[in-house]
């Protein structure tokens, strides 16, 4: 939060080796990353400017020789998804796979293809024989569809826009404007498989869904579980705010 800024930033998951810094993750780096930009930006930047300074900012931190290879292979850059609220524009910017309610209208701004390998990694789970719940010590299911994943990110900004370091395409970012009648708004990463209009009521919606299916496959499916130990299956951010 700024003066002129509220935002939720989601690091992506590493799918590779690849490392930026010893101390984060990669996802975890990008997001440190495009939160000290914000905390810095100009009130007044449009979204087209706001996307191309912090894909500059992002840039910054990889190699000139690297280039080619990132070009190339996405799935090593470092990636995050962003929900933002400009005080000044009156606008909220989705790049990203994130979500919002404004009042009691839901958006969101998923990746294409998710929702289908969530689908696939369902199946694969139900098709399985003895006990699903093995699948919570060691998801051979989320295994098998790595590789389809890395497949779909060789579109990550061409087919849908993310926060890497490379030219984001405006189509794919969504942009909700505001009036200017009183508003109540909530911003959340997409670890909340169900968003309400509280933190207490989304938490209890995520509680839920990890006591009748830890595994995400039925009414929401996920390419992930809940990992044994965790009361989440990814990670969250939740705020809420009236204008």
């Amino acid at each position: 939060m700024t003066n002129d800024y509220i935002a939720v930033i989601d690091g992506s998951t590493s799918k590779t080796d690849r490392r930026y810094s010893i101390f984060k993750s990669n996802g975890r780096y990008c997001m440190h990353i495009i939160s000290h930009y914000i905390k810095h930006a100009k009130g007044n930047l449009t979204c087209q400017q706001f996307c191309s300074v912090v894909t500059r900012a992002v840039a910054k931190h990889y190699r000139k020789r690297d280039l080619p290879r990132l070009a190339e292979h996405p799935e090593e850059r470092l990636t995050a998804s962003a929900v933002v609220y400009s005080r000044l524009n009156r606008e909220i910017w989705m790049i990203g796979d994130c979500q919002c309610l404004v009042g009691d209208t839901f958006y969101d701004n998923p990746k294409p293809y998710e929702q289908e390998l969530a689908e696939q990694r369902a199946a694969i789970i139900e098709q399985s024989n003895g006990d699903k719940l093995q699948f919570l010590q060691h998801d051979t299911a989320r295994e098998a569809i790595i590789p389809h994943m890395l497949e779909t990110m060789k579109q990550q900004n061409k087919t849908y826009a993310v926060i890497d370091g490379f030219p984001i395409p405006q189509r794919y970012v969504r942009v909700i404007t505001l009036d200017f009648q009183p508003w109540e708004i909530v911003l959340a990463s997409d670890g909340y498989p169900f968003l309400e209009p509280t933190l207490q009521k989304s938490e209890e919606k995520l509680a839920l869904q990890k006591a009748t299916d830890p595994l995400n496959i039925g009414v929401f499916k996920a390419t992930k579980a809940f990992s044994e130990g965790n009361n989440s299956f990814d990670d969250r951010a939740y705020i809420r705010f009236s204008v």
